[in-house]
């Protein structure tokens, strides 16, 4: 017998598979009731009930780490995301994907991310916004030691600073260029610059959608 759920029940796991399909995350508490016009101690209600019957599963109070469980006809929210590392601060002599210090993680849609491992990092600043990616933007990574002429890196700097840019190899040096015309292209001798990964997507901004 499957599972029992009131219609407002139903209404609000329809919401998060959505939100979670789009977003590649379940929504904050207050996202959840500013969308449904509710209060935080109804969606704080519901998040319970449904997952007392089955219906996802969650970490603590509230996280937005929330699994959906599988439900006929749809393919559960496990299956569909995967959990992605956010790099936090960098320790010196590990390669960026190894690293130690994590922000916490961020759900990808697996179909649009396949690679084995991936790494994430939040962009800081403008300098690649034409490239179309913004301040505070999520650049999802695969891991490389190498890139092509022309490929979007993100680069490690004398072993400590993490930078995202266009990738050129030079005669004598590595040339990693923004996307921002206010900004200059700058040379780097090949010992400085540690190519770490490439990115292959993005999760627009705090609460925004996957791009791959």
């Amino acid at each position: 017998m499957g599972v029992q759920l009131s219609d407002k029940q139903q209404s609000f796991l329809t919401f998060l598979e959505d939100w979670i399909d789009r977003a590649g995350r379940a929504p904050s508490l207050r996202q959840a009731a500013q969308a449904l016009g509710i209060s935080h101690a109804a969606v704080a209600q519901y998040l319970r009930t449904l997952e007392e019957k089955g219906c996802l599963q969650r970490e603590g109070r509230y996280s937005r780490r929330i699994r959906l469980l599988h439900r006929p006809g749809r393919a559960a929210a496990g299956e569909r995301g995967r959990e992605v590392p956010v790099i936090g601060r960098i320790a010196a002599g590990l390669p960026m994907y190894a690293q130690p210090e994590w922000e916490g993680s961020v759900v990808v849609d697996r179909s649009l991310f396949k690679s084995p491992d991936l790494f994430a990092l939040r962009i800081k600043g403008d300098s690649m916004v034409q490239a179309g990616i913004r301040d505070g933007d999520m650049a999802i990574c695969e891991p490389r030691q190498f890139a092509r002429n022309g490929e979007i890196v993100v680069a490690l700097l004398d072993g400590q600073e993490a930078t995202v840019k266009r990738f050129y190899l030079r005669p004598t040096q590595v040339e990693l260029r923004p996307e921002n015309s206010g900004y200059e292209p700058r040379l780097y001798d090949f010992d400085r610059v540690l190519v770490q990964g490439k990115v292959v997507g993005l999760i627009r901004g705090p609460e925004g959608m996957a791009i791959s």
